[in-house]
């Protein structure tokens, strides 16, 4: 197959993600119909049909055109620091894992800022299979941050730490999700809500400080 024949694909292809990406963050999955799909790809659903075969195989080659470089970059930025055989402060740790995603944010061209208010609507929406989906996309990023945060945190209970992380990433997946309401409760810049580095400096230091917060009481007894 010669170049002229492979390239328009690939093209259709990634018009079509592109268009279901910025869809389903305006609509969400089941408010966006294949009519208003094919007439934003410019394509007919032989098409979409051609390249993706369902709806569903669609929706997580949504995800996984995302999700799957943005982990392997958050497992690459932890191999890179736990590289240099040092223990590895908390702060590390996150900022390590919450760049990529911020990151994101930056992108209004690439469609890297639609995908992540799409990520945040998935967290707001009852949308199980999709985000078990997600779950199972961030599993072995998961696994290793875990696995470095327990090491940074030997004192801390397994148990403690784990609730610990799941507040830290509830609060990355709402700042994502949310952005705009800085602007509600502290009157930000505009130009600040999409400042990658200020968030990460911002939400490194908050969510170092909830990581590390001393053990009260009742963890100690139940430890």
């Amino acid at each position: 197959m010669s170049l002229r024949a492979v390239k328009p694909q690939h093209e259709t292809r990634t018009r079509i993600l592109d268009a279901a990406e910025e869809l389903f963050m305006l609509h969400g999955f089941e408010g966006t119909s294949m009519r208003q799909l094919t007439t934003k790809a410019g394509v007919n659903l032989a098409a979409v049909n051609y390249h993706f075969g369902s709806k569903d195989a669609l929706i997580e080659a949504v995800f996984r055109r995302r999700l799957d470089p943005m982990n392997a970059g958050r497992i690459a930025a932890l191999d890179e620091l736990e590289a240099g055989g040092r223990p590895l402060a908390p702060d590390t740790i996150i900022r390590a894992f919450v760049g990529e995603s911020l990151r994101m944010i930056e992108d209004a061209k690439g469609g890297g800022r639609n995908f992540i208010r799409l990520l945040g609507r998935t967290y707001t929406e009852p949308a199980k299979p999709i985000r078990a989906l997600i779950g199972q996309l961030y599993a072995p990023a998961m696994e290793r941050y875990k696995a470095a945060f327990e090491r940074a945190l030997p004192q801390m209970p397994l148990d403690e730490l784990v609730w610990r992380m799941h507040f830290m990433f509830g609060t990355l997946a709402y700042t994502l999700a949310a952005t705009d309401t800085v602007q509600l409760i502290a009157g930000c810049k505009p130009e600040d809500r999409h400042d990658a580095r200020l968030l990460e400096d911002r939400l490194t230091a908050f969510l170092a400080a909830g990581l590390t917060a001393p053990l009260d009481a009742f963890v100690r007894k139940a430890a």
